[in-house]
């Protein structure tokens, strides 16, 4: 008996589990269903999601809604902005949920989410993306039940986004990597909720950045009121960074907006409250850090937020006598007094002001003060500031666990004051700004992560009413020593109004190494991993560079006497009247150089004056790959180029297969060093009547083009000696060639045998040989060329018809001395000698033939009597 009752309570349990396992597939497509049929029935936008799954094991006794990547877009006039995003959201409800008809609410207990962003943006007319829900119909109830139903007792949010955007007041903020939870029961119309919240908040208004990813904590219990929609904080615990606050009051939702009734204070007065305030990076372990003295921060908030009024405020922060000292650190910060307020005390914003009546520390025997207010705050804000005292930059590693490297030095002496009007600023209306005072920096010492060290002996700042002079900037790093002076004109604009930065300076240097201001070997090694970033010149820079060196070293180059304009504007940098001595010459240049596109690009004119030809072609690599077989001509050049490419990586070289352009040359007194030339050499084994090293080049002109990695050489004409050549063809950057040479070469250089054919010639025949057309063609590539020449070809063809041209000259005069021969036989004898004519013909036509087809026999021996002449 008990084991045929344990057998069915195993068939029970198994059929318990299989049905587990089962219900979540009968189920999914009905859950699919209901949950679009829920969104779809309440909001206007564009809902969608990749799945939805249900699990009865997740949180059994209760069931598990998965629904995975839901989106909800806008519709116009947010049109394609994405409101809510997440990657998981979970809800959770009673089994029995899962079986109520299709018109029955659905009750939800819970619901979570992971990797979650909520895109709030109000646009300059006052609208809300938010503002997605269907009017619903005045008409009453059309009998339909509500498919989802929320009773919840618990929620929570891990990794959640939150951006607000109000384009109206240029706000900005966004709450990032948000962790919240609460707990409490929904059902009913007052409750207690208990809430766990982390967060960073950024905060931007005005294009001017208030807070930047400070971390914030609440722990609090929330009294609500859903019948009054009143929130009131009861036991709470909330930090800013490290500072700890307490809230005591409520938040209600009226028609008209918010009414707020807040007081909240520091539950201690230790000045480690302050330090609380910097982010962790920054201040360290502020455990054993000693202090003395107080700070405080309180206030209150109380009134109506609606669109035209905000809550009365009043927001203290206060420190009279402090001091502190971090442990295992020298020096210590003391005589610290922070006076600050921010009130308003009419609920018009525009009435709240900042004072900042007094901030001041000292440090050893430097003492440093400093004071501000800011009026009129949201329509046109006044401020008044003014900045007095002496920092010993070296004392504050000692003083503060700044994370650096190498420690900071100098002296930085200040005695500023300001007086402006924002709208002063925005429209650079100087009669309205009033400033004064110097920053003087003197003995400062730097040393970046890869080791380099900048050195400012001194720089000295002045600043009047329309604008800020850099009276004196002396500096040197590396091999570089640099002296800049010159004028700031809309600091105030580029710092309060992200206006451009407008500027003229003048630049002088000794010397001027480029390897000083580029990446570091060690930096590049650090950013190895990172994503390779061309360098961009910043959209906000609009000044002008006069610059003098006497001498700038690049790379493996040294230019004596460098000077030129540069101006920057839009993201180019523009290049005037630049010159500089090198390679024993001097090369002008005008240009600009754009980073303005994704793909850095650059155009640039040079103008090259007696510059050595084998150092420019050598040296330089663009050169290099343009005429490389000018490197081995000794001599000068003049030359005109034109070039325009594509700048690539960060030290922003041309891309070589990107560059299009021409260059126009003329060689001056040159000679070819041909023995270093493999492509030389060659020709000159396959030329053996031209000697190279003999070829004058002297006022050679040349014109070449190069685009997509090719250059082309235009046909020129070159003289060796009385032997006229002409030049042309291609070649690759891949060095890869194509070339043409096609020669008049005169006959003497052919060799004896065909200088003696043409010997026998008449002047007038001898001409038409005087000189042999020969053709010779380079291909291969610079190092190892294959070339082809047609002296063989040409030289039979010349033989040939120096043959032929003897054959018909000597046959026509055989005819001539035959005719004679004929002529004369005919004739009447006078003498008493009787002649046989036909005879003396027939001889005498045997001799002429004989002289012409048996030339070479005059030189033989001479023959007997016996021997038999010869006949045809």
């Amino acid at each position: 008996m008990l084991k045929k009752i344990l057998k069915i309570v195993g068939i029970f349990l198994l059929l318990l589990v299989i049905s587990a396992f089962a219900i979540p597939y009968f189920f999914k497509d009905q859950i699919k269903a209901r949950i679009l049929t829920a969104i779809n029935e309440k909001v206007d936008a564009k809902v969608a999601f990749a799945d939805a799954d249900l699990s009865l094991f997740r949180n059994f006794p209760n069931a598990s809604v998965s629904i995975d990547k839901l989106t909800i877009i806008n519709k116009a006039p947010f049109e394609g902005d994405t409101l809510v995003a997440f990657e998981e959201l979970n809800l959770k409800m009673s089994i029995k949920e899962l079986f109520n008809g299709e018109n029955e609410p659905m009750n939800i207990d819970g619901i979570s989410s992971k990797n979650g962003l909520v895109n709030i943006i109000i646009d300059k007319n006052g609208v809300g993306n938010f503002d997605i829900a269907l009017k619903e119909d005045k008409k009453g109830d059309d009998g339909k039940s509500k498919p989802l139903s929320l009773k919840i007792k618990e929620y929570s949010v891990e990794n959640f986004r939150f951006k607000y955007t109000d384009e109206k007041s240029k706000l900005r903020m966004v709450l990032d990597s948000i962790n919240h939870e609460g707990t409490g029961d929904f059902a009913s119309s007052k409750l207690d909720l208990v809430t766990k919240t982390t967060t960073t908040v950024s905060l931007d208004m005005d294009k001017a950045n208030y807070m930047k990813n400070v971390k914030l904590s609440l722990d609090a219990t929330l009294g609500i009121d859903l019948d009054n929609s009143k929130y009131t904080f009861k036991e709470n615990k909330a930090k800013i960074n490290e500072l700890p606050l307490e809230f005591d009051g409520f938040i209600q939702i009226v028609e008209a907006g918010q009414q707020y009734d807040l007081k909240f204070k520091t539950p201690t007065s230790s000045f480690k409250n302050f330090l609380g305030l910097i982010p962790a990076q920054y201040s360290s372990n502020l455990k054993d850090v000693k202090t003395s003295g107080d700070f405080t921060v309180g206030g209150f908030a109380k009134g109506l937020l609606s669109d035209t009024t905000v809550p009365k405020f009043n927001i203290e922060i206060a420190s009279n006598n402090a001091s502190f000292q971090y442990p295992n650190l020298p020096k210590s910060v003391q005589k610290i007094v922070i006076d600050t307020k921010i009130i308003n005390e009419t609920g018009v914003m525009n009435d709240t002001y900042v004072n900042l009546d007094k901030l001041s520390f000292q440090i050893d025997q430097d003492v440093f003060n400093a004071k501000a207010n800011i009026r009129n705050i949201s329509e046109n804000a006044l401020v008044n500031a003014a900045l007095k005292g002496t920092i010993n930059l070296g004392n504050l590693t000692k003083a503060y666990p700044v994370k650096l490297d190498k420690p900071l030095s100098g002296i930085l002496k200040a005695d500023v004051t300001t007086e402006f009007d924002m709208q002063s600023v925005e429209k650079s209306d100087y009669a309205r700004i009033k400033n004064a005072g110097t920053l003087d920096l003197t003995g400062f010492n730097y040393t970046d992560d890869g080791g380099k060290t900048m050195k400012i002996s001194r720089a000295l700042v002045s600043f009047d009413p329309s604008r800020v002079n850099l009276k004196q900037f002396n500096a040197t790093t590396g091999k570089t020593d640099l002296a800049v002076n010159g004028v700031l004109e809309n600091f105030y604009g580029f710092v309060f109004k992200n206006q451009e930065l407008k500027g003229n300076f003048n630049l002088n240097s000794n010397q001027l190494a480029v390897s000083d201001f580029m990446t570091s070997e060690a930096d590049t090694k650090k950013e190895a991993d990172k994503p390779a970033e061309a360098m961009k010149i910043p959209a906000f820079l609009n000044c002008t560079l006069t610059a003098k060196a006497n001498t700038v070293l690049y790379d493996n180059l040294v230019l004596k006497n460098v000077s030129g304009k540069i101006i920057i504007k839009d993201q180019k940098a523009t290049l005037q009247n630049g010159k500089t001595d090198i390679f024993g010459g001097s090369i002008a240049f005008n240009g600009d150089v754009s980073t303005k596109e994704k793909v850095s690009k650059f155009n640039m004119d040079l103008g090259l004056t007696g510059v050595d030809i084998a150092q420019t072609f050598t040296q330089l690599d663009m050169m290099k790959k343009i005429a490389p077989i000018a490197g081995v001509i000794n001599g000068k050049l003049n030359s005109k180029i034109k070039l325009s490419g594509n700048l690539k990586d960060k030290q922003m070289a041309p891309d070589l297969n990107t560059i299009s352009g021409d260059l126009l040359g003329q060689l001056l007194s040159t000679t070819v060093n041909s023995s270093n030339s493999t492509l030389l050499s060659a020709l000159d084994n396959q030329l053996g009547f031209v000697d190279l090293k003999k070829l004058n080049l002297n006022d050679l002109k040349a014109a070449l083009t190069f685009k997509d990695g090719k250059v082309n050489v235009k046909p020129f004409d070159i003289k060796y000696q009385d032997i006229k050549a002409t030049v042309g063809g291609t070649h690759g950057f891949d060095q890869l060639m194509n070339y043409n040479i096609k020669l008049d070469v005169p006959a003497k250089y052919l060799g004896t045998e065909i200088n003696n054919l043409i010997g026998k010639l008449t002047p007038a025949d001898a001409k038409k040989f005087e000189t042999i057309p020969i053709n010779a063609i380079l291909g291969g590539n610079f190092s190892s060329p294959k070339i082809t020449t047609d002296i063989k070809q040409a030289t039979t063809n010349l033989v040939t018809n120096l043959v032929k041209q003897q054959k018909e000259k000597l046959i026509s005069g055989g005819r001539d001395a035959l005719s004679g021969i004929i002529s004369n036989a005919t004739k009447p004898k006078t003498d008493t000698t009787k002649t046989n004519v036909k005879t003396d013909v027939k001889d005498r036509a045997k001799d002429l033939l004989n002289g012409l087809f048996n030339k070479k026999k005059k030189e033989e021996p001479k023959k007997t009597e016996t021997t038999p002449a010869p006949t045809k």
